[in-house]
């Protein structure tokens, strides 16, 4: 997908010359960008030095990789890996129907750096800066893209877009001669064709993405059409018939005649591929009447058409980057959907003044023109920490238990609609979502600060709700740490069946009478909270909880409220300084808690123990891998999807008859594995314990006497 080979003329000699230097340029960087598929399996914080070959049947911190050859997809070898039963992706997909929305939509095509980067580490990394994506709610598809013949998706992309409601695809890609040879492989009979898609759809469904990207960029023999076509078509079926709701999309490359011939609009040419699956994917260098003459070709299908943006900018109309949004202008007026490549250029170009600041402007740009695409909550339970899968540290329930950097998608939270002004309006109040300072949960909190004045309040909106609420009451928990007098509390917008509107305040804990008084005429209805706790290993977090009935009601809008409580201030400019963070938001019904099966119903064990010489005289060296499950006829699966907090107790003897105990954090799983590569032990240590915290996606989760194993 490089657009740039469009603006020259495809017979002249100076752009085959272009072609030639574009092909050495990707070779070479093939070479530095190399998946782990070629290259060993190294903890992220391991030296690069002295590499050796990768052998995926071997134990190794797990990763993310391609497929590079055919072979290797025929022989279902992947299935074979120590890494595929960690790369199995762990949230379904939130959905209300298993059809795409009927109107313009959003997909994003990733691309980052060749791929595989910091999100390969299946466990997670060490980098907290790493490239993420946050709004969700912005598109309705995500691409995994790299320059490989099967790109497959790193469970954590799926698992965090999945948890947003977004669908991920993965990517089948052939390219220059080695590509034209494996189409040659591909398309030898009808019968390779079907064996070929059939493999991409068990590598789809076992791994718990999507569908695929469809990419050939190689001239085709005329008598292979008929094969190519097949293969896309059967492809579309086995998904079907395999996975209600997956897609199978073509990208705008060969034509029905074979030829590498990029029409950037439908025409006769690729339409017959389209017909035959669920989309297509334009070329990048449009112009401005192909959507919508494409759109006339496409007929009731014109959502199924997504014109192409290169974020970089090459060749595309409008020319991306910071004026993405004229592109998508343009799509939006002509009612067909857009493909957005390369959204990581932010972070490549180290757009100022820094990363998370241009993300969320340039994303905003995407919000104005096209708005929002997904709403949530849209079902219960709905548990938000405002992690966004890195961070500089790691807490459980207000509580540091890791100090160290890291990265784990996985991990990601529903993020938060937060409004960019773009006019530079500032506000009384700045929203943002903090990744240094002190979380509930996770690695994130939600932060406001600024100035308010005594008899005023600021409004934030969270999230866009498409919740209908049923018979049983809902409850609301929400975590707060504070400055003095400054409240939060929670705003929920309700509209019935008739479009009746109603407004309710959760109320900040203090001055609850006075918050009755200050917002009667404001809110129909503000409930005080039923119950208020505070956390004894970490006092300065205030857990506020509420219950609902609002039986036919469907919640529309989450806000947050910030105020300060009537009559506590002093005439000193001082004190309308307002400070404040929401670590995290619970909602659920009594049907909707998650179910977690007690301590004594799993079945925890180790393999692939192995002892090594350590960093230094008087430790060892320990790799081993913990794996859990439910024990025959201990009841009922979890509830929900789940994940799982992994944990080590040394036991050390400092001086004689005392013994110490000392918890170390060591990560998060999302499957029933967890891989502890080259932890250190020293010699004094008298024994081991991991623990396996079992976690819903309420956030509720087992005491750390749960799951537990000594070695």
């Amino acid at each position: 997908m490089h657009p740039l080979r469009l603006l020259l003329g495809r017979n002249s000699p100076l752009f085959f010359l272009l072609n030639l230097l574009r092909s050495l340029f990707r070779f070479v960087m093939s070479q530095l960008l190399k998946p782990l598929a070629e290259e060993p399996a190294r903890a992220p914080e391991s030296s690069e030095a002295n590499p050796t070959e990768f052998d995926p049947l071997a134990p190794s911190v797990p990763v993310s990789y391609p497929i590079r050859t055919l072979e290797s997809l025929s022989s279902r070898s992947f299935f074979s890996s120590f890494h595929f039963p960690f790369n199995r992706a762990s949230v379904p997909l939130l959905q209300q129907s298993p059809n795409l929305p009927d109107r313009p939509r959003v997909l994003v095509c990733h691309d980052m750096q060749g791929g595989y980067s910091d999100d390969r580490w299946v466990q997670g990394g060490k980098n907290g800066g790493g490239y993420a994506i946050w709004h969700w709610y912005l598109m309705d598809i995500f691409v995994y893209f790299s320059h490989d013949l099967v790109t497959i998706p790193p469970p954590c992309w799926t698992n965090t877009a999945h948890r947003h409601g977004v669908r991920v695809l993965g990517t089948f890609l052939t390219e220059w001669d080695e590509g034209r040879l494996t189409c040659d492989k591909l398309l030898l009979t009808k019968e390779s064709a079907e064996m070929y898609a059939e493999r991409l759809t068990e590598l789809a469904v076992e791994l718990g993405f999507d569908g695929w990207l469809i990419n050939i960029e190689v001239k085709l023999k005329k008598e292979q059409i008929p094969n190519m076509m097949h293969f896309v078509s059967h492809l579309t079926q086995t998904m079907h018939s395999s996975k209600p709701g997956s897609l199978v999309i073509w990208y705008d490359s060969v034509t029905t005649a074979g030829h590498l011939d990029w029409q950037d609009q439908l025409t006769d040419k690729n339409r017959p591929f389209f017909d035959i699956c669920d989309g297509i994917f334009m070329n990048y260098t449009w112009k401005e009447n192909y959507p919508r003459l494409s759109a006339a070709v496409a007929g009731d299908r014109k959502y199924d058409v997504y014109m192409g943006i290169d974020v970089f900018g090459r060749g595309s109309y409008g020319g991306g980057q910071w004026n993405i949004n004229v592109a998508l202008d343009v799509l939006k007026k002509e009612e067909v959907s857009a493909a957005i490549f390369a959204p990581g250029w932010v972070h490549e170009t180290n757009q100022p003044p820094d990363f998370t600041t241009a993300q969320n402007r340039w994303w905003a740009l995407i919000e104005k023109s096209w708005g929002v695409q997904q709403k949530y909550p849209k079902s219960l339970p709905f548990y938000t920490n405002f992690d966004q899968g890195r961070g500089y540290h790691y807490y459980f329930s207000g509580e540091n238990i890791s100090s160290a950097s890291w990265y784990n998608l996985s991990c990601q939270g529903f993020q938060p609609f937060l409004e960019l002004k773009s006019d530079g309006s500032p506000d009384s109040i700045e929203v943002l979502i903090d990744l240094k300072g002190a979380s509930y949960s996770g690695g994130g909190n939600l932060t406001f600060r600024g100035t308010l004045e005594d008899d005023d309040y600021f409004l934030a909106k969270l999230f866009e709700g498409d919740l209908l609420m049923g018979k049983s009451p809902v409850h609301f928990a929400f975590s707060v740490k504070s400055e003095v007098n400054s409240l939060v509390g929670l705003s929920l917008e309700f509209s019935s069946t008739t479009d009746k509107q109603t407004a309710i305040l959760l109320a900040s804990n203090e001055n609850v009478l006075g918050s009755m008084n200050q917002f009667s005429a404001k809110f129909n209805k503000v409930i005080a909270p039923f119950r208020v706790a505070v956390l004894q290993s970490a006092p300065e977090w205030i857990i506020t909880e509420g219950s609902i009935e609002m039986s036919g009601y469907t919640l529309r809008r989450i806000n947050a409220i910030c105020y300060r409580s009537l009559g506590r201030n002093s005439n000193n400019d001082s004190s309308h300084k307002f400070s404040a963070v929401l670590g995290h938001i619970s909602i659920k019904s009594s049907e909707s808690s998650s179910y977690l099966p007690p301590s004594n119903s799993w079945l925890v064990e180790t393999k692939h123990v192995k002892w090594s010489s350590g960093p230094s005289d008087g430790f060892k060296s320990l790799s081993v891998l913990i794996t859990w499950k439910l024990k025959e006829g201990s009841g009922d699966e979890p509830r929900g999807s789940k994940n799982f907090n992994i944990y080590v107790e040394r036991e050390n003897e400092e001086v004689p008859g005392s013994i110490r105990t000392v918890r170390e954090f060591l990560g998060v799983a999302q499957v029933g594995a967890f891989y502890v590569s080259d932890l250190d032990v020293h010699c004094g240590v008298l024994s081991l314990r991991f623990i396996v915290q079992v976690c819903g996606d309420d956030g509720a989760c087992l005491e750390l006497e749960s799951p537990w194993l000594s070695s």
